[in-house]
């Protein structure tokens, strides 16, 4: 029953909000962490990142099933910038997944039985006082400060760009993500789609990941982070490849 986990129909929802959190790590520090099929997404050739994306997705559903039958899910991922290049010599920019999260154990259930993406369920908690929105789970260990209601947003203090438009290349989500079976050398791509997909730079009080910590990457700095809110978005089925 392996085959189900590889996205056998497409997926529809709709992003009520996407906060999008990168991380800028030495790349020797990733390279082991991604298959050889794949190559790390690099900056300046130093430079590699990892994404936190938050996201809270309304009706969720195979596409074309109506919107009653859709279920509202948080979605937290952990994921690597990468690049594949295809059998045809086409080169796909995209993420590779560590590690998902989500508030709904039915969204857990049936996300490890279509995907590859190692969900766990987890506990949410939002608030606000006065201009700082908190987003935090102590399951998994994280908690998230952000500065609302602000027109001076300004790249984290040690980012390795220099201005908005180098870091909203690596703002995600990128239009591909990758897995690879190393038993049978074939990687599967799922493509997401989206339109009028503009992020807004927010501005991070404090972020803290007990997962990013538990990988004791030496040279790990804030990159940058965006949002988005309101997007109609869904992901094409699974094609697999064989890898050369």
């Amino acid at each position: 029953m392996n085959f189900l986990k590889n996205h056998p129909f497409s997926v529809e929802a709709y992003f009520e909000k996407s906060i999008v959190i990168t991380y800028a790590v030495p790349k020797d520090e990733l390279q082991y962490m991604i298959p050889a099929c794949l190559k790390l997404d690099t900056f300046q050739d130093k430079w590699a990142f990892i994404a936190v994306a938050l996201v809270k997705t309304k009706d969720l559903r195979p596409k074309g099933f109506p919107r009653f039958l859709g279920n509202d899910f948080y979605l937290i991922g952990f994921r690597i910038f990468v690049r594949y290049k295809t059998n045809s010599g086409k080169s796909l920019r995209g993420l590779y997944i560590l590690k998902s999260e989500t508030d709904k154990r039915k969204m857990e259930v049936l996300g490890n039985l279509f995907t590859h993406y190692k969900y766990s369920t987890i506990d949410i908690e939002e608030s606000a006082v006065n201009n700082i929105k908190t987003i935090k789970s102590n399951k998994s260990g994280f908690t998230i400060e952000i500065v609302e209601h602000t027109d001076e947003v300004s790249l984290p203090l040690k980012s390795p760009f220099s201005d908005f438009k180098e870091a909203r290349r690596f703002a995600g989500p990128l239009p591909h993500t990758f897995s690879f079976d190393e038993k049978h050398s074939s990687v599967l791509i799922v493509e997401g789609v989206r339109e009028h997909w503009i992020p807004k730079p927010i501005q991070v009080n404090h972020a803290q990941f007990d997962f990013l910590k538990s990988m004791n990457l030496k040279g790990c700095v804030l990159a940058n982070a965006f949002e988005i809110n309101n997007i109609p978005y869904f992901w094409k089925k699974g094609r697999i490849e064989k890898w050369k």
